[in-house]
């Protein structure tokens, strides 16, 4: 009896003991998100593993210059993370070389939990290839002393680009300072954000008549003075877009909600006159100013473990944990439904000045946010610099805007070609 009381137990042990060794791990990767975040994680890991005691969360977070080579290494060597943050931009490369896999029946139902803008981010050829994280959004702020002096109603929204390029050169003719500081630096995205398609089967082809036309908008309205010229066509001219709207020099400032603090807190006066409103919409409804970060699931995870990864990264992005970590950031947008609805951004105090007003109506928009970049190019500075070059002498009349994107066009075509 003694014997047979021992055996079992011994028994009893080895069963625990195995059970615990088969604990399932979810690694995920985030990017730079210490030590600021650092809590956030640690409680979101710990109420996972409370839920679900059966799974082992491992958290590790890479600076955001080291995680692309970190995770291509892990995926070569067949030891992936169960999990990568990505961005748009990075997704896409990896899911065109086979490194991440779509994740369509990991997200079954719960697709309809997300943004069809971030779900169309990450979406190619028909697959969805990440689960949508945080986003952000742009706003328009007017300055209401200018606008009245401009003969214009501050309170009314603005419909479209080309009814923005005419207020603005009504400011420069009226009020006597630019009315509008548009990232032309970046004109691609401009384009997109207007429905105007960049590449098309690996061939550029911003030159047709729509694309031309625009650009001669933008020159018109730059003749006009209607354009802040100081770093009109640099990458990010923001500082000084910011600097001027603050001294008074601009009449619309195009920004995301929390950048409207620099105004609150660095020209107090102008805040006082800023009205933050929705930015004009593309022609196809896409609103500016997304930048979606996500979570890939790499090839070579083990797909017995899928489901369970699956089921930890809808935790991970979840309504309750979105909403928490917008607010723990002050800056970010969920890129999931009902959060979006949550007070803390919907109501809006009678009170309440621009950055709060200007939240709210983020996010309002995020269903038809999107990430307007450039996907698909292994090294896109030479080119983008190109048509920065051709944008410049096109706005400013040095060469006719037609002629400025076919050189740009050939330029681009050209070098695809080599790749």
């Amino acid at each position: 009896m003694k014997h047979t009381l021992i055996a079992t137990l011994v028994g009893a042990l080895l069963v625990s003991g195995g059970a615990h060794a088969e604990k399932v791990k979810i690694e995920f990767w985030t990017m730079s998100m210490k030590p600021r975040f650092e809590n956030y994680f640690q409680d979101l890991v710990k109420r996972y593993e409370a839920q679900n005691p059966d799974v082992d969360v491992v958290w590790t977070d890479l600076p955001w210059d080291v995680i692309r080579s970190k995770f291509t290494a892990a995926v070569a060597a067949g030891q992936p993370p169960a999990l990568a943050n990505m961005n748009v931009q990075w997704a896409y490369d990896y899911a065109q070389t086979g490194a991440i896999q779509p994740i369509d029946a990991l997200l079954g139902k719960d697709r309809a939990v997300y943004m069809p803008g971030a779900l169309a981010d990450v979406t190619w050829k028909g697959k969805t290839y990440a689960f949508p994280w945080y986003n952000s959004a742009d706003v328009m702020a007017v300055n209401a002393n200018i606008f009245k002096k401009a003969g214009l109603d501050p309170n009314k929204p603005i419909a479209n680009l080309s009814e923005q390029l005419k207020v603005a050169a009504q400011i420069r003719q009226k009020a006597g300072v630019a009315g509008l500081a548009p990232r032309l630096g970046r004109v691609e995205s401009v384009f997109l954000g207007e429905g105007l398609p960049v590449l098309e089967n690996g061939k550029a082809v911003f030159n047709s008549p729509k694309h031309v036309a625009l650009l001669r908008e933008f020159a018109v309205a730059y003749k006009a003075g209607a354009l802040l010229k100081d770093n009109l066509f640099a990458e990010d001219n923001f500082q000084v877009s910011i600097a001027a709207y603050n001294g008074g020099r601009l009449g619309i400032l195009e920004t995301t909600p929390p950048a409207l603090t620099r105004v609150r807190d660095d020209a107090k006066d102008i805040y006082a006159a800023t009205i933050a409103h929705p930015v004009p919409p593309g022609a196809t409804g896409v609103v500016k100013g997304g930048w979606l970060m996500d979570f890939v699931v790499p090839k070579g995870v083990d797909p017995k473990l899928l489901p369970q990864v699956g089921k930890f990264a809808k935790f991970l992005t979840n309504d309750a944990n979105q909403l928490a970590f917008s607010k723990d950031t002050g800056g970010t947008y969920p890129s999931v439904k009902q959060a979006a609805l949550d007070p803390f951004f919907q109501d809006v105090p009678a009170d309440a000045g621009a950055v709060e007003n200007a939240r709210a109506i983020g996010a309002r928009n995020l269903a038809n946010v999107r990430t307007l970049a450039i996907l698909g190019i292994d090294d896109p500075a030479p080119l983008l610099r190109r048509l920065r070059e051709e944008t410049e002498a096109a706005v400013t009349g040095r060469k006719d805007p037609k002629a400025a994107l076919d050189a740009a066009v050939a330029f681009w075509n050209a070098q695809l070609k080599k790749k």
